[in-house]
């Protein structure tokens, strides 16, 4: 922060002046940390944060939302223009401004016309320390106009002559997407003869005899409002040479000749564009879109070039067949002329088309918030590009600057605006417009004086613990204007902290870089200004490491013996350590023989598998410590009468044939002990360079006892002979006698010589130095020699002794050098040796990527472009680039939090990149920088980007509540990560009855800004199953399911009884008045191809219930695939029968998620999206039980209660010797009615009459035992699926008869046997 008594240059140059003030700024602004306490304190000026975009095309048949929010401290109020003048909404009925925003919402629905408010507008957003505007945004009515009316002749066209086809389309806003089909609704096909030109036109190169045809029909679709408009059809006649020849014989007599020309070959001529040569303008940043189309026969076939220069290379594509030359992300380097070439076998054609890419400002520099201290300095800076140049204009609050109340702290000076001095009375918001004729640029930009004491952030007494000898970061996070001065003591009233011990950051924290036991203790945190003062105290505790004082050791161990390894630890007694063990860096196999103990692991019975390495780790809170060992398990010794053991040494070796480079040498082996010697290892010792160290020389079978060596100069050789067996090695046997070969001229040079610059100026020459017995002789040194490369003609040579690098000071940065080494000794020199190239020194590159660009192509993923650095200022191997780019903050919730810098490295000259894993509406900032080998250069400036709305997630919870007779009340939380703005929930529901079958699925869209719901006129004692999900405007988010009962109607009142497919009554629920809860309307069209949507999906444990909806030709076979989600299983295939729009899936597995998707036979083969849904896990029925209700436990005790006095009474009679009248008379008359108790189960058998066999009346009630027979409630979802009457309307609901699998005795009270409408079959649903 710059201080107030900061001396001033005096100068008399306004340009110098402003160059000082703008260097003083870039460190007097402040830095408020994102502490949401601290922020909700601050006075702040108002920010736009959400406004509708500049160009905003609105469908009239839908509500006008135009958008305009705002923060600031304290919060802003909004007001609004209209074509400049301003627009009071409380005079406008149909115009309403949303609670604490000033987003307008113009209701269209309810009367109002889109055309009437058409118009500029602009939002305001005011508090007490300024304004904020918004864009200027243009509302325009879209609109799909119809065709107008025209008279259409046929084409008649000779065969081989071109032709082209007028669309014509109606002009829309926005313009219409064209396309042409036939009357089958099919694409007409295209080739390099025929083609749709960029206007909409079909055109052919030539025509041939299959182009006849009545039905060429030219479709324009408008996306706005999702229509499609189609032109009358155009017919085309083909003549071919056979019918003209006939049609001119018909006329002429057998004497006359006759006969029509054959088709002839024709040069290539050009249909569009007409002319050689032709202009366009595009602007930057837009695609270029050049199209050339040709006549001819052969079809001709288009080249595209670019006169002076090359076509961009990752940005060019060709398209149409290569008629239509694109070009994306155009700039000023695009311009030029570009030449399109048709050319056949006959000749060529061409025209030019002049391209000049012109340019909307952009900016180089947008001004940026500036928050200061009473007193201080400070700039806001606006630079542009484009071209034309734009001009800049500034504003103060919405007003231009030039009739804006005076500010004596406040001076313009072109694109900077210099403020000195300033006051509390200095905040205000500044606007930024840079403007040419293709568009302007508008910005917003607060000044924010504050005057603050100190505050610090960080928690009192907060505890902080490391482990001795590792860094403490005591934290002082802190805020104040002017900016506070920071000061560390420790204890009390202990002295301020100074010295190399301590480091302090601008940031307030305190690093003790090797914290040591002493260091424990209180450290208090002082910041003051001038306007007070504040401490703070914090806790360091630091604690003793955690050591292994007994490591676990190798083992090696027999087969089903037993192996303990230790692990003995130390550590502080106040950290809770714990123990892991590992094998081989995985965990411990599930297997009782593993014993863990306090500090040991035991394995009993060991197997072959327990071969590998043991780890122990001891984790604390603070540090982790670990100690490997590994087990070797053998087998158990054999117990044969037979010993097999490793040979014995050689013995006896004699040197025989010596010369200068060769030897003999022979020995005798050594006893085989029962196992033959395959091999014999011959290794010597130099005992002139290398006494005491064998080195191996060579090997030879078993069977030979005599071998001859070669020998190297100057080398005092011994050797030794090793006899090898499949048990092992023998002991070396006893050394030869020594001989001493005469010295020489090296043999060969070093190896790996390399040239590597350590400093930017220097440069390191290094190899591998010779072996002793490689020098050949005494005295070995070597002869490094370098020159610069394609600089230098002359080799500079120094001669150094037997080292292993040098090096060559005072080079320059990072360039190629030739460099040698040559071996020699007192006999001379070795063979010359070859050149390699090295470098110098490399440094850090100069110059940062420029023109980075960032296409977004999803929600989760980005891809950024930019433009190679100079070779030349690298200054180093490049090693390729590195992006680093990190999250701004979440566009749904506007909430900043600690920034997380993401880095990817593209190695080599890449000039691109993907940006995977991003989080969707969200504000990122990225910069790019060039990586050598010295490090990294600078950063790009950084370039800000925002991802697109994506789906939700699931929302938070769903509660299900207060269950009556008739309704259930839902609540539920928002999605944790909404990923863009909440348009709307969805909520699915349906019954199921007492056999988990489920009845008709019902749809109803919540507003986003709902959090309860009270579903009404369900049905009494029913299960509903309830599926909900969020929604924005990219599409649904993952769903949460709950179930639900409604409570018994205890009071006997007769109501419908539910059945598989009721569960509900017209009526559905209730909510706040601005819900709407109509059902959408439909509108029947005639679709353009068919097409399958809206596939849903109610899953139960073992079946799931798939519903879709249709658009395309009747009678149309449908079929079902389905298979395990995630699986690579081909998908398994259901027929569906007849036409219906629904199926049931049965036989599945509970608790599994499947993939379904449907398909219509004979229909090119065209399927649906997938849909993913997941079978419930088994679960009981929860039907209200009547054993369970009090008035029938009630009853149940009366009666037993009765009996018992009926037997005491029975049993006083009998004493008395009386006897029982009602068994005499039960004996004399007994009752055919009444059957005789059952044998076998000992119950009462039951009456039966002529009504034993009929079905239960329709308001009866389920049996006490919760069961219901099958001919009483055969009528369940699943038979339903089955039948062939049954069929659903677009929207899933079953509106057709029921017919099930087997025969059903008719209901009472529905005795008729016609279908019931759509509407009362969707009432009468049971």
């Amino acid at each position: 922060m710059q201080p107030k008594n900061m001396m001033k240059k005096k100068s008399t140059s306004a340009s110098k002046a402003s160059l000082l003030l703008f260097l003083c700024q870039m460190i007097s602004a402040l830095d408020v940390p994102l502490d949401s306490k601290l922020l909700e304190e601050l006075s702040q000026p108002p920010t736009i944060t959400q406004q509708s975009p500049k160009d905003y095309i609105v469908d009239p048949r839908e509500n006008i939302v135009i958008q305009c929010e705002a923060k600031g401290k304290p919060p802003p109020s909004f007001s609004w223009t209209r074509n400049g003048t301003h627009f009071d909404i409380d005079k406008d009925a149909q115009v309403t401004m949303k609670p604490n925003s000033g987003t307008l919402v113009i209701n269209i629905m309810n009367g109002g016309k889109a055309e009437a408010y058409e118009g500029v507008y602009q939002c305001t957003a005011r508090n007490e320390r300024g304004a904020a505007i918004s864009n200027n945004i243009v509302i325009r009515s879209s609109r799909s106009p119809l065709w107008t009316k025209e008279k259409l002749e046929p084409n008649q066209v000779r065969e081989g002559d071109s032709l082209v086809l007028h669309c014509r389309p109606p002009v829309g806003l926005p313009p219409p997407i064209i396309f042409w089909m036939d009357n089958a609704f099919q694409r007409l096909p295209q080739s390099e003869r025929v083609s749709q030109g960029l206007n909409g036109d079909l055109y052919f190169s030539n025509v041939q005899p299959e182009d006849t045809r009545e039905d060429y029909i030219c479709y324009a679709r408008f996306n706005h409002t999702q229509t499609i408009q189609q032109k009358q059809p155009i017919s085309v006649k083909v003549l071919s040479v056979d019918s003209l020849n006939d049609t001119i014989a018909a006329n002429l007599s057998d004497t006359d000749i006759y006969g029509a020309k054959p088709v002839t070959e024709r040069q290539p001529i050009l249909l569009t564009p007409t002319g050689s040569t032709s202009n366009k303008v595009e602007l930057r940043g837009n695609v270029l879109l050049l199209e050339c189309i040709a006549a001819g026969l052969p079809t001709p076939v288009i080249r595209w070039i670019k006169e002076g220069g090359e076509l961009p290379a990752n940005r060019t594509f060709f398209e149409n067949f290569k008629k239509t030359l694109k070009i994306i992300d155009v700039s000023e380097a695009d311009s030029g002329n570009y030449k399109c070439i048709a050319r056949n076998i006959l000749g060529s054609t061409h025209h030019v088309i002049s391209v000049t890419v012109k340019a909307a400002p952009y900016w180089i520099t947008a001004p940026r918030n500036l928050v200061l201290s009473p007193g201080e300095d400070g700039t806001l800076i606006c630079r542009a590009n484009g071209n034309p140049k734009p001009s800049i204009s500034w504003l103060t609050n919405g007003v231009p600057i030039a009739i804006a109340p005076e500010d004596p702290s406040r001076k313009v000076d072109g694109d900077t605006i210099i403020f000195s001095d300033v006051q509390e009375r200095s905040s205000a918001v500044y606007q930024c417009n840079a403007s040419n004729e293709y568009g302007y640029l508008l910005a917003n930009a607060f000044v924010n004086v504050l005057a603050e004491p100190p505050r610090i952030l960080t928690p009192a007494n907060k505890l902080y613990q490391v482990i001795a000898n590792n860094p403490a970061l005591l934290d002082c996070a802190y805020f104040g204007s002017p900016k506070p001065e920071i000061e560390w003591f420790k204890g009390v009233k202990g002295s301020i902290l100074r010295g190399n011990e301590y480091v302090f950051h601008d940031n307030g924290t305190l690093e003790i870089p090797l914290a040591q036991k002493d260091s424990t203790g209180t450290y208090t945190c002082v910041a003051r200004n001038e306007l007070g003062k504040i401490q703070n105290e914090v806790q360091l505790e630091v604690k003793d490491p955690t050591m292994i004082i007994k490591q676990p050791e190798y083992k090696v161990i027999q087969r089903a013996g037993q192996v303990s390894f230790e692990c003995t630890i130390k550590h502080d007694p106040t950290l809770i350590p714990t123990v892991i063990w590992l094998k081989d860096n995985g965990e411990l196999p599930d297997d009782e023989r593993f014993l863990v103990g306090k500090d040991n692991l035991t394995i009993m019975n060991v197997t072959d598998k327990d071969d590998g390495t043991y780890t122990c780790i001891i984790n604390t809170t603070l540090d982790s410590v670990s100690a490997s060992a590994v087990l070797t398990v053998v087998a158990a010794p054999p117990t044969p009468a037979i010993i097999y053991a490793r040979p014995n040494p050689p013995f006896d070796l004699e040197l025989t044939g010596q010369l200068e480079r060769s030897i003999e040498l022979s020995w005798i082996p050594g006893d085989e002990n029962n196992s033959p010697i395959t091999n014999f290892l011959i290794e010597y010792e130099d005992g002139l360079h290398e006494p005491g160290v064998w080195h191996y020389q060579t090997e030879v079978p078993g069977t030979q006892t005599t071998v001859q060596l070669k020998l190297s100069p100057y080398v005092n050789y011994s050797f030794r002979v090793i006899a090898v067996n499949e048990i092992g090695r023998s002991q070396p046997s006893e050394p030869s006698e020594q001989y001493l070969t005469k010295a020489a001229n090296p043999d060969e040079n070093p190896s790996n010589v390399q040239g590597i610059g350590s400093e930017p100026d220097n440069l390191v020459i290094t190899w591998e130095s010779l072996k002793g017995f490689q020098s050949n002789g005494p005295g070995l040194q070597y002869k490094v020699s370098w020159r610069q490369k394609d600089f230098d003609d002359e080799w500079t040579s120094v001669i150094v002794a037997n080292v292993s690098k040098y090096i060559v000071s005072g080079t320059p940065t990072f360039v190629p050098y030739e460099i040698k080494v040559q071996a020699l000794n007192d006999l001379g020199y070795a063979p010359e040796p070859s050149e390699v190239i090295g470098h110098s020194g490399e440094d850090l590159p100069m110059v940062a990527p420029g023109n980075v660009q960032v296409h977004v192509l999803n929600s989760t993923l980005a891809k950024v472009h930019w433009d190679p650095v100079p070779l030349k200022t690298v200054r180093g191997h490049l090693q390729g680039y590195k992006v680093y780019y990190w999250k701004v903050q979440s566009l749904s919730r506007r909430s900043r939090r600690h920034v997380e810098k993401k880095i990817l490295t593209f190695r080599g000259n890449k000039t691109f990149g993907m940006l995977p894993g991003l989080e969707p509406y969200s504000s990122y900032k990225l910069n790019v920088r060039v990586v050598n080998g010295k490090g990294e250069g600078p950063a790009s400036p950084d370039k800000v980007f925002k991802t697109p709305e994506g789906v939700p997630s699931s929302p938070s919870f769903l509660k299900i509540t207060n269950p009556t007779l008739d309704s259930l009340t839902l609540e539920w939380g928002s999605p944790t990560h909404p990923n863009g703005v909440l348009t709307s929930y969805i909520l699915k529901f349906q019954p199921i009855n007492n056999t988990h079958e489920l009845g008709p699925l019902v749809e109803i869209r919540i507003p986003a800004n709902e959090s309860s719901l009270i579903l009404k006129n369900l049905n009494y004692s029913t299960r509903y199953k309830f599926y909900f999900n969020a929604q924005t405007s990219v599409g649904s988010g993952s769903q949460i399911t709950e179930e639900a009962v409604t409570i018994m109607d205890e009071a006997g009142i007769l109501r419908p009884a539910v059945g598989a497919g009721k569960g509900y009554s017209e009526t559905l629920f209730a909510t706040s008045p601005v819900m709407h809860t109509a059902r959408p309307t439909f509108y029947k069209v005639q679709p353009l191809y068919p097409r399958i949507r809206n596939v849903t999906t109610a899953a139960a444990e073992t079946y799931a219930n798939i519903s879709w909806e249709y658009e395309g030709p009747d009678h149309a076979n449908f079929y079902v695939e389905y298979g395990v989600a995630g699986s690579k299983e081909d998908w398994k295939k259901e027929i569906v029968n007849g036409s219906r729009s629904f199926f049931v899936l049965k036989g599945l597995t509970p608790g599994t998620a499947y993939k379904v998707r449907v398909g219509a036979e004979g229909l090119s083969g065209f399927k649906s999206s997938e849909d993913v849904f997941e079978t419930g896990p088994a679960m009981a029925s929860r039907q209200v039980d009547i054993a369970t209700q009090g008035w029938f436990i009630g009853l149940m005790c009366a009666v037993a209660l009765l009996i018992l006095i009926l037997l005491i009474v029975c049993f006083i009679r009998r004493n008395k010797g009386g006897k029982y009248p009602v068994k005499e008379k039960e004996d004399a008359h007994a009752d055919p009615e009444i059957q005789p108790m059952k044998e076998d189960d000992g119950t009462f058998g039951e009456y039966s009459d002529a009504e034993d066999h009929k079905p239960l009346k329709k308001g009866s009630r389920t049996p006490s035992d919760r069961t219901v027979k099958k001919e009483d409630s055969d009528d369940s979802l699943v038979d339903y699926g089955e039948g062939v009457n049954g069929q659903f309307n677009e929207d899933g609901s079953f509106i057709g008869q029921y017919s099930g699998k087997k025969e059903k005795e008719p209901a009472e009270g529905n005795e008729s046997s016609e279908a019931p409408s759509p509407v009362n079959a969707m009432n009468s649903f049971v």
